[in-house]
Formats: structure tokens, sequence, C-alpha cells
């Protein structure tokens, strides 16, 4: 009798470093895992404000892409931004009040349009980095910043805004 099996293994997403490679795994596998919690979510639901909770999936989802990206082009690409960019990300992140700006209007392929397109820039610029520049700090006026370190906080900032999605998918009884 064939037993369905899942197959849990790490995958090495760059070119000749495997170390930078399954840390960009590590990554991917976040962004899949934030896939799965939305899946099936219609449209509808995605500005749906549940009690107790300050955002709306709508809301978590922008903010996860644009401090990917900020991160990414501020401190790994040392604010070298390809033309165009910023203007995908037509919000601050953050209202007058500190709060996430609120999103509306936005449908769940237009998020993870935005989404993808922040990750492919970062996986195109990770892929050309070499392991030695991978573990050098960027010094910034406030702290020195490693990419490698960039990549982790990266994986624990959507692992939270992923568990709050589910917190909220939940609370709508979806």
């Amino acid at each position: 009798m064939a037993v369905n099996r899942e197959e849990l293994v790490t995958m090495n997403l760059h070119p000749s470093e495997p170390e930078m490679g399954y840390a960009l795994f590590t990554l991917h596998d976040s962004r899949l895992r934030t896939m799965e919690v939305l899946q099936g979510l219609p449209d509808d639901r995605l500005e749906w404000h549940a009690p107790h909770h300050n955002h709306t999936i709508s809301t978590l989802l922008y903010h996860i892409a644009a401090i990917e990206l900020d991160w990414l082009i501020m401190e790994v690409r040392h604010g070298d931004a390809p033309q165009g960019t910023w203007e995908r990300f037509p919000h601050d992140v953050r209202d007058d009040k500190g709060r996430l700006t609120t999103i509306t209007g936005m449908t769940m392929e237009a998020h993870r349009a935005q989404m993808q397109f922040v990750r492919d820039l970062l996986l195109q610029t990770y892929q050309a980095m070499t392991l030695v520049d991978f573990h050098v700090p960027r010094e910034l006026e406030s702290y020195d910043v490693t990419p490698s370190w960039v990549l982790h906080h990266l994986c624990q900032h959507e692992a939270e805004h992923r568990m709050e999605m589910r917190l909220i998918r939940s609370a709508a009884g979806l």
C-alpha cells in the first residue's frame, strides 16, 4: 500500500554559495507558508477588520512587501533602487500616528504581484553576491547590518505577521 509522504528538505537557492542558498530558501519557505494561510481567501475579506486586531490582511500584506523592499534597498543595496521601484509603493508604511497605514483597494492578485516583484529583486541581488559580501556589515548611521542578518530579520518579520493574518482569518470564520 502506497503512503503519501511529505518531503521536508531544504534547497540551495544560490548558484554557487550553499550557505546563502539555504538562507534564501528559508525566506522562500516563509513566503510559501504565508501563501498557504491566504489560500482561498476572497478579495472582499482582505480589508475586513477583526475585533481586537488593529490591522487588515491587506494592510499586513502591503507592509510585509514594503518592509522587505526597504531593508533590501536601504541596508543591502546601499540605497540603490532600480528606477520605478518606489512608485510601486505609493503609501507610507506608517501613518502620522505611527500605526500601519490602512491599505484599501488592492486585490489578492495585486498583493501577490507586489510581493513577487520585491522577492525577484531580492533574489537577483543576493544571487549576484559573494559569500564574503553576504557577511560584510553595511555601515549605516545608527547601526551596522549584514545581508545575512537582513534575511534572518525578514523571515521573522513575515512569520510574525503571518500569525496575525491567521488570527484575523480565524476571527472571520474562514
